[in-house]
């Protein structure tokens, strides 16, 4: 006997959506991709966790957070990867952006780094955005191997994530230098070939 499906407890609520949806019986305002801004979604309810719905997909799910006070102001939580496509616009939405407050550890340092530097703000979008095509741990060890590296440059982090998603070794091979350089050739003090070129010399202005 085939046993009935789950029953799937939600309310639904429908709305135009802007970058934030604000949900129903809950003191928690959600993000949404930019994508669907101002468009319509279907905001699904659940005791534990809101989905955010559009064009018959789950576009978002944020876990539910509530207030212990109804004088308590609302919470909205954020997903920084639903902002990657206004700040590959706006670059300088990046340092003072609320959804990116909560960047992954390695983000955040190198986001401190290069936003000390010209050019930074366009640098740290485009590594963000490397998890729009790549799955996001590989992008998050090959910052955190340049930042061990001593080199967190574009460059260096995208040489690191080819390398680990083709499954090539990150590491250079180990050398081995010793200790002290020897000449195998001791060099030789040649005074015979000095005197003959300052005779030339002189011969050259006599004439």
């Amino acid at each position: 006997m085939q046993l009935p499906r789950p029953f799937d407890g939600f309310v639904e609520y429908a709305k135009r959506s802007r970058r934030r949806v604000s949900s129903i019986w809950s003191v928690t305002a959600t993000s949404v991709p930019a994508s669907f801004a101002n468009c319509p979604v279907s905001v699904r309810v659940y005791p534990e966790r809101i989905v955010i719905a559009a064009e018959g997909q789950i576009v978002c799910e944020h876990a539910r957070v509530f207030a212990r006070s109804h004088d308590h102001k609302s919470v909205t939580v954020y997903d920084w990867r639903h902002y990657l496509a206004v700040i590959q616009r706006k670059p300088g939405a990046l340092r003072n952006g609320a959804p990116f407050a909560e960047l992954p550890p390695a983000f955040r340092t190198l986001q401190q780094r290069m936003l000390k530097t010209p050019g930074g703000d366009r640098e740290m979008v485009e590594i963000l955005a490397l998890v729009l095509q790549h799955d996001e741990q590989a992008v998050l060890t090959a910052v955190e191997l340049a930042l061990e590296a001593g080199a967190p440059t574009k460059t260096h982090i995208l040489n690191l994530l080819h390398r680990l998603v083709d499954g090539k070794p990150v590491d250079a091979p180990p050398v081995n230098p010793p200790n002290a350089l020897t000449l195998t050739i001791e060099p030789r003090l040649m005074l015979s070939a000095y005197d003959a070129l300052r005779k030339a010399r002189e011969a050259r202005h006599a004439s």
